[in-house]
């Protein structure tokens, strides 16, 4: 739609006609593509991340026994109800005292595990048989040999409901994003759709256009990981 057609006072759910400038004036008009491959990297980078140490974590908790493990699990999962808002300014002064202010870095290692991710490969990973874990070690396997060929290819629908949570919460992330950035080269999408209001004017049809191509990703993932999803849901909840 043009803006004209967005504020008309008929009711219009449909285009009289598609105007499809407007996903080129996106690209042609504001640094869009920039937006995106930071989105792309940062979010990546971090999914990545967390499939790599919340079930290294998870998998401590469930199958070692050693002192305290009771205890560093409850600390854990009381993190998950501390406000992101209330660490905001304590973790950008570490952030800033590393000298990680405006780098990737900054965007990326805040997020690189998760309190939440941790106790869900914890809860699957309780339920892999310690006869398997217990077999492979009488027969010679080191624990990163456990770790990487039994015990990850057992929770693989759980692997991907994780990534599927952090590739979304990471992918709409606005707030630290904007604080921790200075400049055009290292914003993500949701701080690029926040410049489409301009000093005199917000261009509506081209932040709506930018939204479409801004959730297209999410949708995406979902509809191809939709079935292995809903696999680790019911594995959560205990439905097998």
């Amino acid at each position: 739609m043009t803006n004209s057609e967005l504020f008309s006072a008929r009711f219009q759910l449909l285009p009289s006609t598609l105007n499809w400038s407007n996903y080129v004036e996106v690209f042609a008009r504001f640094n869009f593509m920039r937006y995106l491959s930071n989105s792309v990297f940062v979010t990546g980078v971090i999914v990545l991340l967390n499939l790599l140490f919340s079930p290294m974590v998870g998998y401590s908790l469930a199958k070692f026994d050693y002192p305290g493990k009771n205890i560093l699990l409850l600390f854990i999962l009381a993190t998950v109800m501390v406000p992101f808002t209330a660490i905001l300014i304590p973790l950008f002064l570490i952030v800033r005292g590393l000298g990680w202010v405006n780098t990737y870095q900054g965007l990326i290692i805040p997020f690189a595990m998760s309190a939440f991710g941790i106790f869900l490969m914890r809860q699957f990973i309780v339920s892999v048989p310690d006869d398997y874990i217990d077999a492979a070690r009488i027969d010679g396997a080191g624990e990163f040999r456990i770790y990487f060929q039994i015990v990850l290819p057992l929770i693989q629908p759980a692997l991907i409901t994780l990534a599927i949570i952090v590739f979304v919460a990471s992918w709409d992330e606005f707030l630290w994003m904007l604080v921790v950035t200075t400049g055009d080269a290292l914003r993500t999408l949701p701080i690029g759709l926040a410049k489409f209001r301009e000093q005199y004017q917000t261009r509506f049809e081209l932040m709506m256009a930018g939204s479409v191509i801004a959730a297209a990703p999410v949708v995406i993932m979902f509809l191809a990981l939709q079935r292995r999803f809903l696999q680790g849901m019911a594995g959560l909840s205990g439905l097998k």
